[in-house]
């Protein structure tokens, strides 16, 4: 019964802790709001709750999309990172491990180039993370089949090429508007997100979670090898192209509103591995709710801990390497086969 009910708190706490946690986002900031301020914010549009204008607009149009946004790109990294180390059988893979952080890098410094700080910035990043990741499948193909192996070593050497053209980029900007703006992309932030973003990106991120989703037992298969996956008659191919494009809509839907945000697709799947055990059937699920709940408290410490926020990328670098070094610590290395 232990396990049973374990596993129930599980699947009820995988939706709540980041309804919890939004919650208490929106508490906080420069302009402390009171608890019933907020939830009487929430409710105003559907019962008119009586409350003041301008806190109404803060909780509302500023710290509200934020907070689900963090929650999504989280979860959709989290996600990812957990798909690919289970369809890799590699616990230092990411959700950027096939290129797609730095072809939407590059995506979003040309498209800042070219037509400068404009909405057009998204679509051209998703776009060209969604071609570094097929460019990295066919580099993987050069002996006409993708392993696991060349899809990884594929991945490094277009990550590579994408990551040159942005130091090229960065050379040839204009060091007064283009290159600032460049850098702080990179960095990764939420500071701009509006509704428009959780619209418009949230179409890939949920697409890419769901389909992660609902393949969740085929991953497991995977994770114990080629051999055994065809005696058990899964289509190695096409699983393994359908989990790849699936952590693709997500990874590239996450960065292209977020910028480069890193260690959330590599540390959260080990920290949801610790809890749950390796079953992706429920670790998935546990990684996207964890990972939402990672960036959200990372972004509120953005927000509050100095005057000015910090990016996000260098949070979760601050945090995700010492805590990957306790990691390894604890579990002494055996964290992936626990």
């Amino acid at each position: 019964m232990k396990p049973v009910r374990r596993r129930s708190a599980f699947y009820i706490l995988i939706p709540t802790a980041p309804v919890i946690l939004i919650l208490i986002s929106l508490c906080l900031g420069r302009y402390p709001i009171p608890v019933g301020d907020v939830i009487a914010s929430l409710l105003n549009p559907f019962f008119g709750t009586a409350i003041d204008a301008r806190t109404m607009a803060i909780i509302n149009y500023i710290r509200l999309p934020r907070a689900i946004l963090a929650v999504m790109v989280g979860g959709s990294l989290a996600v990812s990172g957990t798909a690919f180390q289970g369809l890799f059988r590699n616990p230092l893979v990411s959700s950027g491990m096939l290129g797609v952080s730095n072809g939407s890098g590059f995506g979003a410094a040309l498209a800042i180039i070219i037509f400068g700080s404009t909405p057009l910035v998204y679509p051209i990043s998703f776009l060209f993370g969604s071609l570094a990741v097929l460019f990295s499948y066919f580099v993987g193909r050069i002996y006409k089949t993708a392993t696991n192996i060349t899809l990884v070593l594929g991945g490094v050497i277009v990550g590579s090429l994408f990551s040159a053209g942005v130091s090229f980029l960065k050379y040839i900007a204009d060091p007064y508007d283009q290159l600032p703006a460049i850098v702080f992309w990179l960095m990764g932030s939420l500071a701009s997100a509006r509704y428009k973003d959780i619209l418009l990106a949230g179409i890939p991120m949920a697409a890419g979670s769901i389909g992660l989703f609902a393949v969740r037992y085929r991953i497991n298969v995977l994770a114990m090898g080629e051999k055994e996956a065809r005696t058990m008659g899964v289509d190695l191919r096409l699983t393994r192209i359908f989990v790849v494009a699936c952590a693709t809509l997500a990874t590239a839907g996450a960065v292209c509103v977020s910028g480069v945000i890193g260690w959330v697709g590599l540390i959260i799947p080990h920290m949801g591995r610790m809890i749950t055990g390796s079953d992706n059937r429920h670790l998935v699920p546990f990684s996207f709710s964890l990972g939402g709940c990672f960036l959200l408290i990372v972004d509120d410490i953005s927000r509050l801990i100095s005057g000015s926020e910090l990016p996000l990328g260098i949070l979760t670098a601050f945090i995700g390497a010492p805590f990957f070094i306790y990691l390894l610590k604890i579990t002494k290395g055996k964290g992936w086969e626990s």
